[in-house]
C-alpha cells in the first residue's frame, strides 16, 4: 500500500472512529457539562410564575405529610380564592390526587376548593415500561417508552380542573435537561403541566404562544430561568391556609403548590446548578416561564452533527499530517475556538450543537497527527542510519539526524567533494600465490583498516571493488576542510598498510603496498541504482580523475592533483611531478603531485 493510500486510510478510519465514538455517546458526559455552562445561564424571571411550598415549615405544622387529609390543599385554595379582585390566573397542584382518600368529605372538600378558581391543573402521571408488538410486516418491534400505567385525579377532582401529566425524563447521568410536552395513553395526548399552565394563562390573557419543536417522543430541551430558589419567596401552604399572605400577591399570576422539603424526595439535578437539587415544581415552573417567552432552543440532530463531524475531521487529518508542529498547534487552537464561535452564534439563533464533539474530535487528530509525524521521524531516522551506516563513521550518521535529509529515494545533486581511492599493488599476483581462505583474511584486514582510516576522518566510504577502495568527503553532509580529511586518511592508509605489511610479513612472509589517488572538484552524490537495490555514491569526472591517479601511484604514494595542493597551500608538502605521469583521458598538461607530508591537523 503506498503512502497516499495509506494516508486516506488512516484519515477516514480515524475521523470513523471519532464520529461513531461521538454518535454512541463516548464523549456524552464531557460534552453534557461543557453544554451544561455554556448554554444554561441565570437570567431575569418575569415575575408572573410564584411557587407555594409544601415545605419544612407546613410540615412541622401540619404534621407528616403521609398524615394529611386533602383538607389542607382545599383551604389554601379557598384562600386564594377569597380576594375576587386578587385571584392568581392559574393554579397548579404538582402532586397526585388519584383515586378517592377513604375521606369523603375532604375529598368533596378539595374539588369544591379547585371549582371556586378560574383555572385550576392537577397531575397525571404516565408510568413507563417496555413492551413488545409484532408488526404487519412479521417484524417484532420493542417499544422502551410505552405507557403501562397512568394516574390521574380521582373523578370529582377531574371534573373541575384540567389535567397535566408531571412526568420527567432524566438523561443517563442523571440530570434533567429535557421536558416532556406530552405523553400518549392509550390514543390520547395528554400535555404537561408546564404547557397547560402557560396555554391557560395565555388564554386568559389573550396571548399567542408557540409550543416548543419536540422529538420522537415528545421530548425538548429545558432553558433554566433560575436557580432553585428563583420561584419561591419562602411563601408556605401553611401561610395561606391561615391566611399570613396578602391576596395581592397572587393576583393574575401562575401560583405552582408542590413539594418543597427534602424529605418529601421531589427534587432533581438540573444543568444549571450541577452540585444542588432543584424541587420539581420549580422545574415546572422553569418550563412553564420558557414556554410562554417562546424562548426556544431546538437540537440540531445527532446524524447532522456527526456528518460534520466526520468531514471536518477527515479535513482536518490531511491539513495537520501535511503541515508542522507549531502550525498544526496553531489549526487546531483555530479550528476549536472558532466552534465556540459557531456554538455560541447558533445559540443566539436557538439552535444547539454539541460544544464538544468537535474540539475533542481535534484534539484527538491533533494527537494521532502527531503521533504519526513522531514515528514517521522516527522510522526515517531508522532509514537514514540503515542508508548510512555502511558508509560513514557514527558521528556522521548522527549529524545527518539532526540535520534530516530531503530524501534518501533515487536521485543526487552536484556537489564539490574530495575523492580517494586506494588499491593493494600486486594483489592478483598475491591472490595466484595463496589459498582462498588466507586471501579472504588478508583483505578482511586491509579493508577494515582502511575503513577505519575513513571513518576517524569523517569521510564517506563508497564501496569496495575487489581490493580497492573508494570514499569521498563533502557528502551526505558539507565538510569544510574536505580536501585536509581526504589527503589525511590517504596518509593513514599508507601508513596503516606498511603496519599490516609488516604483520604479514612475519605471518606468511607476505608484504602489501598500496597506492592512493585524491582528488576534489564537482561530482553527482546521491541514491544511485534501482528503487530496490540502489548505492549511496559519486559520480562524475572528479571521481574518475581520483580513480586514474590512484591507478597510477606506486606502493606506498599518494598521489594528487595540483588543485589537492592548492587548496591545501602551505599544510602540505609535495614533489611536482609536472606531466610525466599521463593519466587517461586527461588533456597534456595536467599535473601529478606526491605527497610527501601534511601538517598536523589544527587543534
Amino acid at each position: 500500500m503506498n503512502k497516499r493510500i495509506s494516508s486516506v486510510v488512516i484519515g477516514v478510519g480515524l475521523a470513523a472512529v471519532i464520529a461513531l465514538a461521538a454518535y454512541f455517546g463516548v464523549f456524552f458526559r464531557l460534552d453534557q457539562w461543557a453544554a451544561d455552562g455554556l448554554y444554561q445561564n441565570p437570567q431575569a424571571t418575569s415575575g408572573r410564575i410564584l411557587v407555594v411550598g409544601i415545605d419544612e415549615k407546613a410540615l412541622k405544622e401540619l404534621g407528616p405529610y403521609q398524615t394529611w387529609t386533602r383538607d389542607n390543599v382545599a383551604k389554601a385554595l379557598e384562600y386564594l380564592a377569597s380576594d375576587p379582585d386578587n385571584m392568581p390566573a392559574v393554579v397548579a397542584i404538582d402532586t397526585l390526587y388519584s383515586g378517592e382518600s377513604g375521606n369523603a368529605d375532604a375529598d368533596e372538600h378539595l374539588a369544591k376548593a379547585a371549582a371556586s378558581l378560574p383555572c385550576v391543573i392537577t397531575a397525571d402521571m404516565a408510568q413507563f415500561g417496555t413492551t413488545g408488538s409484532m408488526a404487519d410486516d412479521g417484524t417484532y418491534a420493542i417499544n422502551d417508552f410505552s405507557i403501562v400505567g397512568f394516574e390521574e385525579p380521582y373523578d370529582a377532582l377531574k371534573n373541575v380542573t384540567v389535567q397535566g401529566h408531571i412526568n420527567a425524563m432524566n438523561d443517563v447521568d442523571g440530570i434533567l435537561r429535557h421536558g416532556l410536552l406530552y405523553v400518549d395513553n392509550g390514543g390520547e395526548r395528554i400535555n404537561s403541566m408546564a404547557s397547560m399552565a402557560a396555554m391557560k394563562y395565555a388564554e386568559s390573557h389573550d396571548m399567542d404562544i408557540n409550543l416548543p419543536y419536540t422529538g420522537s417522543i415528545g421530548q425538548y430541551s429545558v432553558t433554566y430561568y433560575g436557580m432553585p430558589g428563583a420561584y419561591y419567596e419562602g411563601i408556605s401552604l401553611v401561610d395561606l391556609i391561615n391566611g399570613d399572605i396578602d391576596t395581592s400577591a397572587f393576583r393574575d399570576k401562575i401560583v405552582y403548590i408542590g413539594p418543597y422539603a427534602s424529605g418529601l424526595q421531589d427534587s432533581v439535578y438540573t444543568p444549571i446548578a450541577r452540585g444542588e437539587q432543584m424541587y420539581g415544581v420549580e422545574f415546572q415552573a422553569n418550563c412553564t416561564e420558557m414556554i410562554l417567552d417562546g424562548n426556544y432552543r431546538s437540537e440540531v440532530s445527532d446524524l447532522t452533527q456527526v456528518i460534520i463531524l466526520f468531514i471536518l475531521i477527515l479535513i482536518l487529518y490531511f491539513v495537520l499530517s501535511k503541515t508542522g508542529l507549531l502550525s498544526s498547534s496553531i489549526v487546531a487552537v483555530a479550528v476549536a475556538g472558532a466552534y465556540a464561535g459557531v456554538c455560541f452564534l447558533f445559540y443566539q439563533k436557538g439552535l444547539l450543537l454539541h460544544p464538544l464533539w468537535i474540539p475533542i474530535g481535534v484534539a484527538v487528530t491533533y494527537v494521532v497527527t502527531t503521533l504519526i509525524r513522531y514515528f514517521t521521524a522516527l522510522r526515517e531516522k531508522q532509514r537514514v542510519q540503515n542508508t548510512f551506516q555502511r558508509y560513514v563513521s557514527p558521528e556522521i550518521v548522527a549529524d545527518i539526524l539532526k540535520e534530516g535529509t530531503d530524501s534518501l529515494g533515487l536521485g543526487g545533486k552536484l556537489t564539490d567533494i574530495a575523492v580517494l581511492f586506494v588499491d593493494v599493488r600486486g594483489f592478483t599476483t598475491m591472490s595466484e600465490r595463496l589459498d582462498p581462505e588466507t586471501v579472504v583474511k588478508i583483505l578482511n584486514r586491509y579493508l577494515g583498516m582502511t575503513s577505519e582510516c575513513i571513518a576517524n576522518n569523517k569521510g564517506t566510504l563508497d564501496k569496495f571493488v575487489g581490493d580497492a577502495t573508494m570514499a569521498f568527503w563533502g557528502a551526505p553532509l558539507p565538510d569544510d576542510d574536505a580536501v585536509y580529511h581526504a589527503v589525511r586518511t590517504a596518509l593513514d592508509i599508507v601508513a596503516g598498510s606498511e603496519e599490516v605489511s609488516r604483520e604479514l610479513s612475519e605471518e606468511i612472509g607476505e608484504e602489501l603496498h598500496v597506492g592512493v589517488g585524491v582528488h576534489y572538484g564537482p561530482a553527482v552524490v546521491g541514491n544511485i541504482g534501482a528503487e530496490r537495490h540502489m548505492d549511496y555514491t559519486a559520480i562524475g569526472d572528479t571521481v574518475n580523475t581520483a580513480a586514474r591517479l590512484e591507478a597510477n601511484a606506486p606502493g606506498s604514494t599518494v598521489y594528487v592533483s595540483r588543485k589537492v595542493v592548492d587548496i591545501l597551500g602551505d599544510r602540505v608538502t609535495t614533489t611536482s611531478l609536472g606531466d610525466t605521469v599521463k593519466l587517461k583521458g586527461k588533456a597534456e598538461g595536467f599535473e601529478v603531485l606526491k605527497v610527501e607530508s601534511l601538517a598536523p591537523m589544527s587543534s
